[in-house]
């Protein structure tokens, strides 16, 4: 089963909590273990908290109790899915929560034991690569965190991995191989032993050993002279971090596009799982039209309850104002930041592009011409904030708790941002064979392109001709290695609420 931390908007607003014991009992005998009581908790938030919570059973209909799993996490992880599939969205006659390659789980609530707040803190803990299967018998490096141990190492975007550990039979035949697992456990230790064949067919040995280190969220900015002369702008970001982890690297490529005169700019977003709402509305003021200056961005959108101060459960947890959560005091305007005055923005995305990421594209589409290039995203209009639960408070509970809408009141991509169709743009298959900001590369090339000569087409390159079921297998089983190695998406709202000790 998936279990990627798919976060969307993580808007998780972030709670200062004090650790005391956050199990709240539905009324059991004394007989109730503690991991009962942990699942009333998650039942009692969710009708409190969950965006949804409207359709949610009675606590007697629903039965959280009978959900378990090999360990506390994993069980109270089947009373989240469970829960989340209860709401069906009108438009698609699907649950909102619909995951179509994992049916019945939930796709963005979930459980976790603190990884999503201490890498959206700015604080890696891994080897800071990722890999993917360009075919079944094609791993390659997706992408280098800057600053991490694989970039010490020499790591590239690319580079082709033609044995781990020793082992060179890295083939699959469909996902449940048992090479997906092998390549999975490697990725999950603490130690990794690659051998790498560069672009020249070259090839190099290299042992990396998992470490701490500070995230730096841009991959890759610089300007790109066009042809007839234009000057564009590219930003590659990983993941949104807390500002005060993402600020100086972000102003530090802002500076240099205001310094070299831009007039075109290029985000590129493809595997931007989200992060940090904060750092996302930052960004956005430094590419919002100067005349846009002080108009609404978007709102987050509460479950009724909420809306109307009905919170008992958080209220004995936090100092919480009337209204906190009222339409008015989750409006937010944009705040014009640095000289540049765009007319238009081109972001590249895929199916990583998730949550955080989604929100600066939606929020920015109705102000300014908006262009997206790639593969549909993940699709998630959707944020919360993270709910300590346990006599220790030792897991967060992530719940869908509210839907953001930008300025025109659009949130309607839960199944993605479809380049073509819901949103301007075009599809175009990811080009795994150039490095991030080559203008040659397949997806870039197409927005330079068009800033050139008006169209997106470009010379075929590199791509995989895969029929449905090879292409879901490769999905699959990507999705996996993912999730050995916790790749994050989601969207944090950094919002404080006062913990009362």
């Amino acid at each position: 089963m998936k279990r990627i931390v798919y976060l969307f908007l993580l808007f998780v607003v972030v709670f200062a909590s004090c650790k005391k014991n956050n199990s709240t009992d539905t009324g059991s005998g004394p007989t109730a273990s503690n991991d009962d009581l942990l699942k009333d908790s998650v039942y009692m938030y969710a009708q409190e908290e969950y965006l949804w919570n409207d359709a949610l059973p009675a606590a007697s209909v629903f039965n959280p109790r009978q959900y378990t799993g090999s360990t506390t996490v994993s069980a109270l992880q089947a009373e989240v899915d469970a829960l989340s599939q209860i709401k069906i969205n009108p438009s698609t006659g699907k649950p909102y929560e619909y995951d179509m390659q994992y049916p019945g789980t939930s796709k963005y609530s979930y459980v976790d034991q603190g990884q999503a707040a201490t890498s959206i803190g700015g604080t890696g803990g891994d080897f800071g690569f990722y890999v993917f299967y360009q075919t079944s018998s094609d791993l390659r490096i997706r992408y280098v965190i800057p600053n991490s141990p694989a970039a010490t190492a020499g790591l590239v975007r690319g580079y082709k991995v033609t044995a781990i550990n020793g082992t060179t039979n890295l083939a699959y035949s469909s996902s449940s191989d048992p090479v997906i697992t092998f390549v999975g456990n490697a990725l999950a230790g603490n130690s990794i032993t690659l051998t790498l064949q560069k672009p020249d067919n070259s090839t190099f040995n290299v042992t990396i050993n998992k470490g701490t280190y500070t995230i730096n969220p841009v991959m890759k900015y610089t300007t790109i002279t066009t042809a007839s002369g234009k000057k564009m702008g590219y930003l590659a970001l990983k993941s949104f971090t807390t500002l005060t982890n993402a600020q100086a690297k972000i102003d530090e490529a802002f500076n240099s596009f205001i310094a070299n005169g831009i007039t075109e700019m290029v985000v590129d977003l493809r595997y931007n799982g989200g992060g940090a709402v904060e750092t996302s509305q930052y960004i956005a003021n430094y590419l919002v039209p100067s005349a846009k200056n002080g108009t609404l961005m978007y709102t987050e959108n509460f479950n009724s309850k909420l809306q109307n101060d009905v919170y008992p459960l958080l209220a004995q947890k936090y100092r919480i104002d009337k209204g906190d959560f009222s339409i008015a005091k989750n409006s937010f305007n944009f705040v014009k930041k640095g000289s540049l005055n765009l007319n238009r923005v081109f972001f590249i995305v895929t199916g990583g592009t998730a949550s955080a990421s989604e929100l600066l594209i939606n929020n920015l589409n109705p102000v300014m011409n908006v262009q997206i290039i790639g593969q549909t995203s993940y699709g998630k209009p959707v944020g919360f904030f993270g709910i300590p639960v346990g006599s220790r408070s030792e897991y967060d509970l992530y719940l869908a708790e509210f839907e953001s809408r930008n300025s025109a009141g659009k949130a309607d991509f839960y199944q993605g941002m479809v380049p073509g169709g819901n949103f301007a743009g075009v599809v175009a298959a990811d080009d795994y064979t150039k490095d991030f900001g080559d203008p040659t590369e397949g997806l870039l090339s197409r927005a330079v392109n068009f800033i050139e000569k008006g169209t997106f087409a470009v010379p075929t390159y590199q791509t995989n001709s895969l029929n449905d079921t090879q292409a879901s297998d490769r999905a699959k089983a990507n999705s996996i290695l993912d999730e050995k190695l916790h790749e994050f998406k989601g969207a944090i709202h950094t919002r404080d609420l006062q913990a009362i000790h």
